[in-house]
């Protein structure tokens, strides 16, 4: 009886350990997209806009912390697409984080699957495209991270659950103000704002008295900063920017309000706060609301506080939630100006202004492609100097802990995000920073963000924990500005090359070893492909360039005339399984056949397979 009872317990113990780690993996949930053009009326004219899945905000992801995300996403434009994720962390993972430093742009017809985890995070935050302008024509949408079941927020379950995506508007459609970025103007003052895709009293949020609803606001925007007002209510700031409204005014119908900040012209946009038993509909001017005020703002942002005693996922930098204890190992201070350039309007961080290379970064660095960028190619302090174009990359080591000064010299509100991090904002105000400056600093309860304002003529100081190994977009979230270069690129690296600090290349990344044979005999060719890289990064005097018929899916090789023979060539591309090779031409003559092989190894025998025919 004994060893009957011990072994009914052990194989209950070894059931217990199966379920156990049966049920232990987080939850996967799964998203397929089609984004195309359709016809669009935000500001009641027509336009052609980008829709996911045929609407326009897009779908919303509804998600729970650590929740792994699988999103298909299918490129149905005319050209090449991509997807980013604001605000989430992107935990060791920043090869999905859909900027064009990261990864290769989708190309038309083609699709690619984002995966990625919503890692110790809850919150609201929206996804957004990152490329060409596309940003100017919708394809955004809401990301909600629900807290988990067994961390309870500090407040009770609200009724409903509310999204606002708001920001300014052109009637312009995104490739007319591209062109006037492209000729090397800035862009004129929007035509209005928008609120889930519509002008003013186009969209209503029916509520019950007596209940409490949660909004979560987000700035979808492209150029101006917004303040956001209920008429009549209260609102209790539960994060960053999400706040709790209790219904308990008198049952009729009140203004929502959106109105541009520090902008030489008010634009305003209203929804509509219907009680379900309204009485009466909104009637006279909806609610001012603050313009020009700094020191208001100022003081509203430096009141924002932590709760300590709070429940659910909160930043641990260096394994303590104390930010204020922990000894910074490097002060980088940023400043944002307006060059002209070569005759052109440009925007620059420390005098550099951004500009693309032919290669994801993250993956020059992943394969070491020289020529690409440089590390230190941006200063730490502000220059003093003229603006210059370059590709510009800060080096960081890993687990840093450092202190970032934005510096605002100019006569305009700007907003800072950085990807994959989150970080400590302790100080703001006027003027000009100084290491006096810190003894002001907010050391004990300030909140985390990803994103920070800084007002005219004023700073704004960060503490932040570099804790998420890869490369990071540092970026101006006026889009203009962005876009012609107030932007640059952090790369965190970890010597230890370990899964345990970065995720190793998906699978869509591999590389091909091809082997192309010319029926010339002449010239043998081995080169590195990445299936992500997108555009040609030539090693040597050997050029490339893209073949852009259609798809964007055809490559044309020209090689220079040489009278040495040509050997051992390498470059990356953006080619798939599939693609279809136009003729390769050397020294005019047409080669008709390749030959190449996939090789997982390159000690391994060649298998004279062939796959594509040009």
């Amino acid at each position: 009886m004994g060893y009957s009872k011990k072994l009914r317990c052990l194989l209950l113990l070894v059931v217990l350990l199966v379920v156990t780690y049966a049920s232990g993996e987080d939850p996967y949930r799964f998203y397929t997209w089609n984004v195309t053009y359709g016809d669009i009326y935000p500001l009641g004219v027509k336009q052609q806009g980008i829709l996911i899945n045929g609407q326009f905000p897009g779908p919303q992801i509804e998600s729970v912390t650590n929740d792994n995300l699988i999103i298909s996403v299918f490129n149905s434009l005319d050209e090449s697409f991509l997807i980013s994720w604001n605000g989430v962390q992107q935990r060791r993972n920043s090869w999905q984080d859909g900027m064009y430093g990261t990864n290769c742009p989708i190309p038309p017809g083609k699709n690619f699957t984002y995966v990625l985890q919503v890692k110790d995070q809850i919150g609201s935050y929206f996804y957004f495209p990152s490329l060409a302008f596309h940003k100017a024509a919708g394809g955004y949408g809401g990301i909600k991270i629900a807290s988990r079941s067994v961390i309870p927020v500090p407040f009770p379950p609200p009724a409903g659950d509310f999204t606002i995506l708001a920001g300014d508007w052109y009637k312009r459609n995104h490739t007319d103000l591209r062109a006037i970025l492209d000729g090397g103007s800035g862009l004129p003052f929007p035509d209005g704002l928008i609120i889930n895709g519509h002008g003013s009293n186009a969209y209503t949020f029916t509520v019950d008295h007596g209940k409490t609803y949660r909004f979560r606001i987000s700035n979808v925007g492209l150029t101006t900063s917004i303040n956001f007002r209920i008429q009549g209510h209260k609102m209790v700031l539960v994060e960053s920017y999400s706040v709790l409204v209790t219904a308990d005014q008198p049952p009729q119908d009140y203004y929502i309000v959106v109105s541009t900040r520090f902008t030489s012209q008010v634009l305003t946009a209203t929804s509509i706060l219907h009680y379900s038993n309204s009485a009466k509909s909104v009637s006279g001017p909806p609610p001012g609301g603050p313009t020009t005020q700094i020191d208001w703002s100022l003081e509203q942002a430096r009141s924002l506080r932590r709760n300590l005693t709070a429940s659910g996922p909160r930043p641990n930098p260096q394994g303590s939630y104390h930010y204020g204890l922990i000894n910074t190992t490097r002060t980088i201070r940023l400043q944002n100006s307006a060059p002209i350039i070569n005759g052109k309007q440009r925007y620059a961080v420390n005098s550099v202004s951004f500009i693309p290379a032919d290669t994801p970064l993250k993956l020059a660095d992943y394969f070491k492609i020289p020529g690409v960028f440089n590390l230190g190619s941006i200063p730490d302090n502000p220059t003093g100097g003229g603006g210059y174009l370059q590709t510009s990359v800060m080096a960081a080591d890993f687990r840093a802990y450092v202190e970032i000064v934005f510096e605002n010299p100019e006569d305009s509100v700007q907003s800072w995000h950085i990807d994959g991090h989150h970080f400590f904002v302790v100080g703001m105000d006027g003027g000009q920073w100084s290491s006096s400056s810190r003894s002001n600093y907010n050391l004990r309860d300030t909140i985390s963000r990803c994103t920070v304002q800084v007002y005219p003529k004023s700073w704004s100081a960060v503490y932040m924990p570099l804790d998420n190994v890869g490369m990071w977009n540092v970026r101006s979230e006026n889009w203009a500005r962005q876009y012609l270069g107030q932007q640059f690129y952090v790369r965190v690296y970890s010597p230890a090359n370990s899964w345990r600090d970065e995720y190793p290349i998906p699978s869509v990344c591999r590389v091909l070893i091809l082997v192309v044979d010319w029926a010339l005999g002449k010239l043998d060719c081995r080169m590195r492909l990445s299936l992500t890289t997108c555009n040609v990064v030539p090693t040597n005097s050997m050029r490339f360039e893209r073949h852009l018929k259609s798809n964007y899916d055809c490559l044309k090789c020209k090689i220079k005339t040489h009278d040495v023979e040509l050997r051992a060539w390498r470059f990356t591309t953006c080619v798939q399984r599939g693609t279809h090779f136009p003729p390769f031409q050397s020294h005019n003559r047409t080669v008709s056949t390749i030959e190449f092989s996939l090789r997982r190894k390159r000690e391994r025998e060649r298998d004279n397979t062939s796959f594509f025919q040009c």
